[in-house]
């Protein structure tokens, strides 16, 4: 079963089982995590240390600092629906199990990775015989975003009725991950990763209750800390698992170097750190700046990123934020992409490297990636306009004796190569614009040239509306 009622210590042979819903620890505090029996069995160093009060709680104050609502409303007993969205070992479990304990509520668990809609109703069955008896029932879903639709929508009726004070945690975007009927009536909180001097006092307390059996040397602590990556469960495993490698009961910088040997930053491939890391990258090339742009760029490699998805999105950059200010840059991307399928990791990252520094410097438009959405827009919005009957194709007789392509106005036999004041669009879209040059790069040299051709068009109109008859001369 995947309904966990919060209680801590593992099961083992030999130890008394506990209830399936039991609600309370031996002291009858729902919240607390009980002391772990010798005979228990093995408890990792961050269960031991899960904090109890919001006294101990680490991190989080722009949502629980003094004054802050979340805050207020634990405090005074007085719990909402609500989801907390942060990356993993922030604490989002732990300060649900806070805020139960302070509103004295029965706590109950469930793991949307492992559970479905029997564990749901079984859970609700349970809270509404804490509600008969008078007392509420938090109900924490960790991983809620792996709920499909019908399981998030069955929670609802029990939300609104008030029979569980439903608290979802989730590692990603609530907006794109969970319905809006559930988000409607609940408050969302976005847990941030902690600071690395609040890991380090996590980390403190973490060798206190190791006791006299181990200590670190200066500088070790902080190592750690900055290790975890605003993970303070990651930084506890990690300290642990130094402890079990520690020469002499003393955590040293070689010691260190053996736990640390991999990387330990953050990237989640498909998640939300993965196209925020994308967005920073995109939008450093956008804002002229290489070195943002490579360090994003090392940062996405570095977590594992597929360097041809780097490409792709490379190339995207290069139609849709330089366009034709320097067309040399859509060339230059779409060598580097092959570079990198050629010659693959690590050589391939150097062209890559050198595309994405060559954006970041290049002139900057968005006028085709602008004109194209516009004509897009217009297309989808309107009908099938009938193509003029001049620029259709008339390759049989019985289309020249329907007028097609008559009146044509051939532009390699007009002055310039330019056919003044001709329509190529249906007729109910004449004269629309949507691809306006920026005077900048060699679009500053075609909008000069736009500049002529639209005189041209002027001067045509005039001639051939000597009253200015037609509409908008």
């Amino acid at each position: 079963m995947t309904i966990d009622s919060g209680v801590d210590t593992p099961e083992s042979p030999g130890a008394a089982q506990t209830s399936l819903f039991s609600d309370t620890t031996a002291n009858g505090d729902p919240a607390a995590s009980p002391q772990p029996d010798p005979g228990s069995g093995y408890q990792p160093l961050a269960a031991r240390l899960r904090p109890r009060t919001l006294a101990d709680y680490a991190g989080q104050q722009h949502i629980l600092g003094p004054g802050k609502p979340l805050r207020q409303a634990i405090e005074s007993r007085q719990l909402h629906s609500m989801i907390f969205w942060g990356p993993p070992g922030v604490g989002k479990t732990t300060l649900a199990r806070i805020a139960a304990g302070q509103a004295n509520a029965h706590f109950l668990q469930l793991s949307a990775v492992l559970s479905g809609v029997k564990e749901i109703r079984e859970a609700i069955a349970r809270a509404r015989q804490h509600k008969a008896g008078g007392r509420d029932t938090v109900l924490f879903v960790d991983e809620v975003h792996r709920f499909n639709k019908s399981q998030q929508d069955a929670f609802l009726p029990y939300v609104e009725d008030g029979t569980v004070i439903f608290i979802g945690a989730t590692t990603e975007n609530p907006s794109f991950e969970l319905n809006n009927a559930l988000l409607s009536r609940s408050r969302v909180y976005k847990l941030r990763p902690l600071e690395a001097g609040e890991i380090e006092a996590v980390l403190a307390r973490g060798l206190a209750a190791l006791g006299q059996r181990v200590a670190a040397e200066p500088g070790c602590l902080e190592l750690i800390a900055r290790q975890a990556d605003g993970d303070a469960r990651r930084a506890l495993n990690l300290l642990e698992l130094a402890t079990d490698l520690a020469e002499g009961g003393t955590i040293t910088a070689e010691t260190l170097e053996e736990v640390l040997q991999a990387s330990l930053r953050r990237f989640d491939k498909g998640g939300d750190l993965f196209y925020d890391q994308i967005s920073a990258l995109h939008k450093a090339v956008r804002g002229s700046s290489p070195d943002a742009a490579l360090y994003w760029f090392c940062r996405m490699l570095d977590g594992g990123c597929d360097p041809l998805y780097i490409a792709r999105r490379v190339v995207r950059m290069a139609s849709e934020d330089i366009g034709n200010a320097d067309p040399r840059a859509l060339g230059l991307c779409l060598d580097a992409w092959q570079v990198q399928e050629r010659l693959g990791s690590p050589e391939g990252e150097l062209a890559l490297a050198q595309a994405i520094v060559y954006l970041a410097c290049a002139a900057k438009s968005n006028a085709v990636y602008t004109a194209y959405n516009a004509a897009r827009a217009d297309v989808e919005a309107g009908t099938s306009a009938e193509v003029p009957l001049h620029l259709r194709n008339a390759p049989t007789r019985l289309m020249k004796a329907m007028d097609h392509g008559a009146d044509y106005r051939y532009a390699h036999d007009e002055d310039g190569a330019y056919a003044a004041g001709e329509n190529y669009f249906p007729e109910e879209l004449r004269d629309r614009r949507y691809y306006e040059p920026v005077d900048r790069g060699l679009e500053s040299r075609i909008r000069e040239k736009f500049k002529y051709l639209r005189e041209l068009d002027r001067i045509s109109a005039r001639q051939r509306y000597p009253g200015g008859s037609r509409d908008g001369d």
